[in-house]
């Protein structure tokens, strides 16, 4: 299994939005940070609470240089009904995230069981800086064990205050 190291490029990212838009990190100027979350999909009800966290603070983020793309392996139909069931208006909303792209960010896939699709991604939450460093990424097996929402948010502010450098790149 592949992982990014702290202060390596990462692989770049190209991926369709809801908004008809591509988004691609290459091409993304963030002031600070741009901050990939991948979640589940829609058949995730902790993706859901997490992602809707993600909106309360959206402003928060981007008020500090961070912006932030949600990405699943989801169809457009699948992530379209996600953005309307779910209390994320503002959050963008990346779908068709490929499986053995997802592999080369180091992320686990699972297989689905019940109602849940044949397979998909498990979460991981990547700061990427301008340049294409990574900064820091979280990665789970599992849709709970995630970084809070808050929690990072003011985790990224210490790390703006103080110039703090990325860790774990030995």
């Amino acid at each position: 299994m592949n992982h990014i190291k702290p202060r390596t490029k990462t692989p770049d990212l190209s991926i369709k939005l809801l908004d008809g838009n591509t988004w691609t990190l290459s091409e993304e100027k963030p002031e600070h940070f741009n901050m990939v979350v991948v979640y589940r999909g829609k058949h995730c009800p902790v993706c859901k609470k997490y992602l809707e966290t993600i909106q309360e603070h959206l402003k928060d983020f981007k008020d500090i240089g961070v912006n932030i793309v949600a990405i699943s392996s989801d169809t457009k139909e699948v992530a379209e009904a996600t953005f309307k069931d779910w209390d994320i208006s503002d959050v963008p909303v990346g779908y068709e995230f490929p499986i053995e792209e997802a592999r080369n960010w180091g992320l686990y896939i699972s297989k689905g069981i019940k109602d849940e699709p044949e397979q998909f991604i498990e979460p991981g939450v990547f700061l990427i800086r301008p340049d294409i460093t990574l900064y820091a990424s979280s990665i789970q097996t599992m849709p709970f064990a995630r970084p809070e929402i808050v929690a990072l948010l003011k985790s990224i502010k210490f790390v703006l205050d103080k110039d703090y450098p990325a860790r774990g790149e030995a």
